[in-house]
């Protein structure tokens, strides 16, 4: 189902404010929409921003199985903390994972076809009964997103929207102190960007945090975000 016009009107009148954005989403789309999160460095400020307007609000966590164990910690940390009631961890189909990956090496000699069985193929099914769904993509991450808007069309009519989209790591640092949230523990070893352990290397100070992001391999994005709605190709 497609969103109301005079929704996506309200969406766009909240401008690039993340509160007012997710304000309108999570009560005019409550029950068709969820929020995607890594669990990963920046991730806190907008599970927070969420939690105070729908604690409820569907979360989806991609666990792929190659995460560090600090994440997952920190996964069950903050939900614990924040009061959120529905994190639901999508797991790579079993059987695909045995014909694709049976020794848990795909990463190494094809990660996009990884990412594929590990994380596009868990959130395409997940997304299914959802209409919208909310990332924690921000301008400053990455050139590829350079960009983004904070609304934008997805695959299958649905909407994706990016309400910290103009949020510096200065202000999302100074949030979390704000809130007092808790941090993911291997930001303090280095690990700007957090993704599966073995794709996933410490930087050093003043480099771009994403540098450790699939380090020595011409890839910048998992996947999940690079495909474009049918009307725009592919």
């Amino acid at each position: 189902m497609r969103i109301d016009a005079d929704i996506v009107a309200e969406l766009k009148q909240a401008g690039e404010n993340a509160s007012d954005v997710l304000r309108v989403a999570l009560t005019r789309l409550r029950g068709r929409i969820a929020l995607v999160s890594s669990f990963g460095a920046e991730s806190a400020v907008m599970l927070a921003l969420a939690a105070e307007i729908d604690p409820a609000v569907p979360v989806l966590f991609l666990e792929t199985g190659q995460h560090f164990p600090e994440t997952l910690a920190y996964r069950h940390e903050l939900a614990r903390v924040l009061g959120l009631s529905d994190v639901r961890d999508l797991h790579p189909n079993p059987e695909q994972l045995e014909k694709r990956d049976p020794t848990a090496e795909l990463w190494a000699f094809d990660p996009d076809a990884c990412c594929a069985l590990r994380k596009v193929e868990p959130l395409d099914e997940a997304m299914i009964p959802f209409d919208a769904w909310i990332t924690g993509r921000k301008r400053t991450q990455a050139a590829t997103r350079q960009g983004l808007p904070v609304i934008e069309d997805a695959p299958g009519g649905k909407i994706k929207l990016n309400p910290l989209i103009a949020w510096t790591p200065r202000e999302l640092d100074a949030e979390m102190t704000r809130r007092n949230l808790p941090r993911h523990p291997l930001t303090l070893r280095g690990y700007p960007s957090i993704g599966c352990a073995p794709c996933t290397r410490p930087v050093g100070e003043g480099a771009d945090p994403r540098a450790g992001r699939w380090a020595g391999k011409a890839k910048t994005e998992c996947g999940i975000h690079m495909r474009k709605p049918a009307s725009q190709g592919a």
